[in-house]
C-alpha cells in the first residue's frame, strides 16, 4: 500500500509579506493566488511588462513549499533545498527559473570578550526568481528582508526592472552586510593584536582562537558565493541592463573576499604570536623560579651541613664562627643574585 501523499496546505505564519506589483506599484489583492493572476492578466495584455508577484517566507515548514511550488511551478530539487536549509551558496537554474542560496551574517554584541559567546550568527536565504515571480525563502533570526522591502516600494523605478532588480537588491543587501561584519571583525582583531602586543598580556588565548573559529565561519558563507555571483549576470533571465549591477555586485563581494581573507591571516599570525608570547612569558617565570631556588640552595646546604652532629667542623669553636657562616651564606646569595640580574633572570 502506497504511503498517503503529503498534504499541501498555503503558507500560514511563515509568510512575512506578499504583494503583486505592476509598473513598480504595489497593487490590493487577497491571496497568493489572486495576485499571480492579476500580474499575469497584466503581462499578458500588455507588452513588454514586467509586473511580478513577490511572496516573502521565514522558516516556512514543508508543505507550505510545496503548495507554493505547486502554484508557481518550482522544481521539487529546489523546493527540498529550500525546506531543509544548511545549504552551500549557489546559482542553479531550473527551465525558466532560477534558483539561488546566499548565506547571511549578522555581528553580535557581546558584552564579555572571549566568554565563548557567538560573535558572527549566520542564516540563509533561499530565492525562486521566475518571468513573473519572487519567491524568498529566509531562514534565520538575522539579516530581514523587510527594508529592502520598504526601500524598493518607495521607489517604483527600481520595482519596474522586474524580478531581477528583486534579486539584485537583496544580493546587494546582503554584500553589503559583509562588508560592515568584516570591518567589524578587523577592528576585534586589532583590538586582540594590540593585547598581544602590549606591556602585560591578558594571554587570552581562548578569546583568539573564538576570533579564528568565527572568520572561519565568514569565510564558508562568502568564499563559495563568489564564482556563482560573477557568472549570474551572463544568465540569460537576467536582462542585459541589469547586468552590469550584478558585476557591481560581484565586485563588491570580491573586495569582502579578499577582506576576509587577510582577516583570516592576520588571526593566524595573531594566534602564533600570543602562544610564542606564552610561551616565552612562561619560560620567563621558570628563569625566576629557578633563580630563587638556586639562592636559596647556597644556604640550605651550609645549614645542612653544619646541622651534622661531628666533633670537628670547621670554626664551631671560634666565637666568631657562627657570624662567619652567615657572613658566607649572604655574600654568596647576594653574588648569586647580581649575577641573575645580569643575565636577565631576575
Amino acid at each position: 500500500m502506497k504511503p498517503p501523499a503529503p498534504v499541501r496546505v498555503p503558507p500560514g505564519d511563515s509568510v512575512v509579506e506578499f504583494g503583486a506589483y505592476v509598473q513598480g506599484k504595489k497593487m490590493p489583492a487577497p491571496g497568493i493566488v489572486e495576485a499571480l493572476e492579476l500580474v499575469r492578466e497584466h503581462n499578458a495584455t500588455s507588452d513588454g511588462a514586467n509586473a511580478f508577484v513577490w511572496v516573502g517566507l521565514h522558516e516556512p515548514a514543508a508543505p507550505e513549499v510545496e503548495w507554493l511550488a505547486g502554484v508557481f511551478g518550482l522544481h521539487p530539487l529546489a523546493v527540498e533545498d529550500a525546506v531543509k536549509a544548511h545549504q552551500r551558496p549557489k546559482v542553479e537554474r531550473y527551465g525558466d527559473s532560477l534558483f539561488m542560496v546566499l548565506k547571511t551574517v549578522a555581528y553580535l554584541d557581546h558584552e564579555q570578550p572571549g566568554d565563548g559567546s557567538e560573535i558572527i550568527a549566520t542564516g540563509e536565504i533561499m530565492m525562486f526568481l521566475g518571468a513573473d515571480f519572487v519567491v524568498t525563502v529566509r531562514h534565520g533570526r538575522h539579516c530581514p528582508l523587510g527594508g529592502v522591502r520598504e526601500r524598493l516600494e518607495d521607489k517604483p523605478e527600481l520595482l519596474s526592472r522586474g524580478p531581477s532588480g528583486v534579486l539584485h537588491a537583496i544580493a546587494d543587501h546582503v554584500v553589503d552586510q559583509y562588508l560592515q561584519v568584516a570591518d567589524l571583525m578587523q577592528l576585534e582583531l586589532e583590538e586582540v593584536e594590540a593585547t598581544v602586543f602590549a606591556d602585560v598580556s591578558s594571554r587570552d588565548i581562548n578569546r583568539i582562537y573564538q576570533l579564528k573559529r568565527e572568520m572561519l565561519e565568514m569565510k564558508r558563507a562568502v568564499t563559495p558565493l563568489q564564482a556563482p555571483l560573477q557568472a549570474l549576470p551572463q544568465r540569460r533571465v537576467i536582462p542585459s541592463e541589469m547586468r552590469e549591477y550584478f558585476r557591481d555586485v560581484g565586485d563588491h563581494l570580491s573586495r569582502v573576499c579578499e577582506q576576509v581573507e587577510s582577516s583570516n591571516e592576520l588571526c593566524n599570525s595573531i594566534l602564533q604570536a600570543a602562544l610564542a608570547r606564552s610561551n616565552a612569558l612562561a619560560n620567563e617565570d621558570m628563569r625566576k623560579i629557578s633563580s630563587w631556588v638556586a639562592i636559596l640552595a647556597v644556604p640550605t646546604m651550609i645549614a645542612g651541613i653544619y646541622g651534622m652532629n661531628f666533633d670537628f667542623m670547621p670554626e664551631t669553636n671560634q666565637v666568631w664562627g657562627y657570624p662567619a657562616v652567615l657572613g658566607v651564606m649572604v655574600t654568596v646569595c647576594v653574588l648569586l643574585h647580581r649575577g641573575f640580574r645580569r643575565n636577565g633572570w631576575l
